[in-house]
């Protein structure tokens, strides 16, 4: 077995890297709103900033993604983000333009280039490209077979760096180059704008030949049908397998995902990398599974690992799976008496079972609620609703925490 892989997870904001990086990732990748495949992820230049000194701090790196394709009327914003981005030296850009890979040459030449899953990477053929004009690691695209990835894995030299996505939202696009977005909402996917229109629910019909204009619907249920949407990626039963390969970087999805969903998913395969490199004989997906299971999810497929004519992809009903739980709290802080501030994320009630996702350990510590004060009036109430933003209580927890462990709330 290979160099122990990294385990790569979004950070949309400060705040998310600082939660990735509490329940295990060695890596976060950001962007600024304007220049990455998520405008509406809140990181902009100053935060970015922090995200990159906060990392280093610890021992941890960010990656900043530039991946739109560019118009030449992008390319003065650009030439200005790469001369900040040097100075601020991230560990890697990702980009999928050529025009902006010449950019980062000529003004960052400090800065290492990874290749975006953008560029549709399938080949070592490809990969070798990039590497041969600069690049220091490829992203591969999300559609490729294991042996595929293998492949490409085993074609390019040792030093040169494979990422490949593990788990979380596939684009119903080739790789996400799609222009569903542009037809429909007038909103550019590949300049990070994109309107997920292939979630939405369509009412379809079909018109006979002979009768223009008569048209017939085609089954659907109440909901409609979602014809585009997909279900999300999770390869966490074929870990193994994939850190055999050798590839460098494990990557997830989701920068516009909710601090809940990054604690419970990073947490998940932390603990499941760490325990194959500790024991692969013994290893086994369930625990951990049943982690990622606590999280909404679109409903889960392989996608194409390990059949390339898997036809289990796409989500037909639209519906959430997983429902069970929600986020219920975030740790704020504790003082000298034991008695632990939270902001609070949804209704709590004396009663509620809760669970605290602890970074140290797969399992997570289970209790219910019997007591809970009222952080502005210190008067014990029985039940708080959320109804402003950064709403707290206070409450003695069975348990040490410590500022930005996620508590999680069982739904009755």
């Amino acid at each position: 077995m290979k160099k122990k892989v990294e385990l790569l997870a979004p950070a949309g904001s400060l705040e998310k890297a600082k939660i990735a990086f509490l329940y295990g990732a060695d890596a976060v990748y950001a962007g600024t709103s304007k220049l990455s495949l998520r405008t509406r992820a809140e990181m902009e230049s100053d935060s970015l900033a922090q995200t990159i000194e906060y990392a280093h701090s610890i021992g941890k790196k960010v990656y900043v993604a530039l991946n739109i394709y560019a118009r030449d009327s992008d390319y003065e914003d650009i030439i200005e983000e790469v001369k900040k981005l040097s100075k601020l030296e991230p560990d890697g850009l990702i980009v999928a333009d050529g025009g902006i890979i010449d950019i980062i040459k000529e003004y960052g030449p400090n800065l290492p280039i990874h290749i975006s899953t953008q560029a549709n990477t399938v080949s070592a053929h490809s990969a070798n490209f990039w590497r041969k004009n600069g690049a220091s690691r490829v992203i591969l695209a999300r559609e490729l077979h294991k042996d595929e990835i293998k492949g490409i894995v085993d074609g390019t030299p040792e030093d040169f760096e494979v990422e490949m996505f593990i788990h979380g939202a596939i684009c119903f696009g080739y790789s996400g180059r799609c222009y569903l977005s542009n037809y429909l909402a007038n909103r550019n996917s590949n300049l990070g704008d994109c309107a997920q229109c292939c979630r939405w629910e369509y009412n379809v019909y079909v018109e006979e030949k002979k009768k223009p204009g008569a048209l017939m619907p085609v089954n659907y249920d109440e909901h409609g049908t979602y014809i585009f949407s997909s279900k999300d990626m999770c390869l966490m039963k074929d870990l193994p397998e994939i850190l055999e390969m050798g590839v460098a970087s494990l990557k997830i999805e989701g920068r516009l995902k909710t601090t809940y969903y990054l604690a419970t998913v990073i947490n998940a395969y932390r603990h499941a990398i760490d325990a194959y490199y500790e024991d692969p004989k013994h290893w086994n997906s369930k625990k951990y599974m049943n982690e990622l299971l606590k999280v909404k999810t679109r409903g889960l497929t392989d996608f194409y690992f390990n059949d390339k004519n898997n036809q289990d992809i796409q989500d037909y009903l639209g519906i959430q799976k997983n429902v069970g739980w929600e986020h219920g709290a975030v740790v704020i802080d504790t003082d000298n008496e034991g008695i632990t501030t939270l902001e609070i994320k949804n209704k709590l009630q004396i009663g509620d079972e809760l669970e605290i996702l602890l970074p140290n350990t797969i399992d997570a510590y289970s209790f219910r609620i019997d007591n809970m004060i009222d952080y502005d009036t210190n008067i014990s109430i029985q039940v708080i609703n959320p109804g402003k933003e950064d709403q707290k209580i206070k409450m003695k927890l069975p348990i040490e925490v410590k500022e930005g462990y996620i508590i999680r709330r069982k739904r009755v």
